[in-house]
């Protein structure tokens, strides 16, 4: 089959064989981005336009300011403050309004209705706070990719008998991820296809978390005395990969080289 941009990634993720390889691919592309941020992109105009307008959230804040470069760091930041202060008095005055005509309402004007205006206007201010805040230029391109990548999966799952092969055979994915590429599936193939992806994801799943649970069973075994001059066999990142497999890749070895 012809290869593209998208595949190839998607093929290398796989030959790392580790627990997930969507974990890796996702992983991968957040690297990238945090990376490209703190490079010489902060300084083009079309970029510090979307990191001004959206900012990052909280876990890619942190982990910006983890990559020691402050000064790429600030220098976004700076920019980025200036508009949300813009944004936010805007939110301020509707505020200052409403509470201006609560405090002169009373109980008795609560009661009777009269508060139905600013209480909308506070309302509409939280939801305006809530959107500022909760905004993440860096999750909103990652998401982009990965729908990428899962579509490219489904297209390599269909069209590339070794890619099936060595994925059926494979670690399977992490729970998130399985729902992930049971949700694009749905969505892209037709009955047979996903039923037959069902199936060989379901056996693979089955088999993957059995081997974990017997590894994070024999790391605790580990510690009693009795087993103390046994082999750690694959067992000495059990508790690192049994998280990753039930919550996605969080912790331990990086999935992606």
């Amino acid at each position: 089959m012809r290869y593209h941009i998208d595949t190839i990634p998607v093929l290398d993720a796989l030959k790392l064989e580790g627990e997930c390889l969507l974990c890796a691919l996702e992983r991968k592309t957040e690297l990238g981005e945090a990376e490209r941020y703190l490079g010489a992109s902060v300084m083009e105009p079309d970029i510090r336009v979307q990191v001004n307008s959206k900012g990052f959230c909280r876990r890619h804040h942190a982990m910006l300011y983890g990559m020691s470069n402050r000064l790429g760091h600030a220098l976004m930041l700076e920019s980025h403050m200036i508009e949300t202060r813009e944004r936010t008095e805007k939110i301020y005055k509707k505020l200052d309004g409403a509470a201006e005509t609560l405090k002169n309402i009373g109980l008795a004007g609560r009661l009777g209705g009269k508060a139905k205006g600013p209480d909308a206007a506070v309302q509409e201010s939280i939801e305006a706070l809530q959107e500022l805040a909760g905004s993440c230029l860096m999750c909103e391109t990652i998401e982009e990719n990965m729908q990428r990548y899962l579509h490219t999966f489904l297209h390599l799952y269909q069209n590339d008998t070794d890619f099936r092969t060595r994925f059926s055979a494979g670690k399977g994915l992490c729970l998130p991820h399985m729902a992930r590429l049971l949700e694009a599936a749905r969505a892209e193939l037709g009955p047979k296809e996903l039923g037959g992806l069902i199936s060989v994801l379901t056996k693979a799943q089955r088999e993957n978390m059995d081997r974990i649970q017997e590894e994070i069973s024999w790391f605790i075994k580990k510690f009693d005395y009795r087993y103390e001059k046994e082999s750690w066999g694959n067992s000495k990142d059990a508790v690192e990969r049994t998280v990753n497999k039930l919550r996605g890749w969080c912790v331990g070895k990086e999935p992606a080289e």
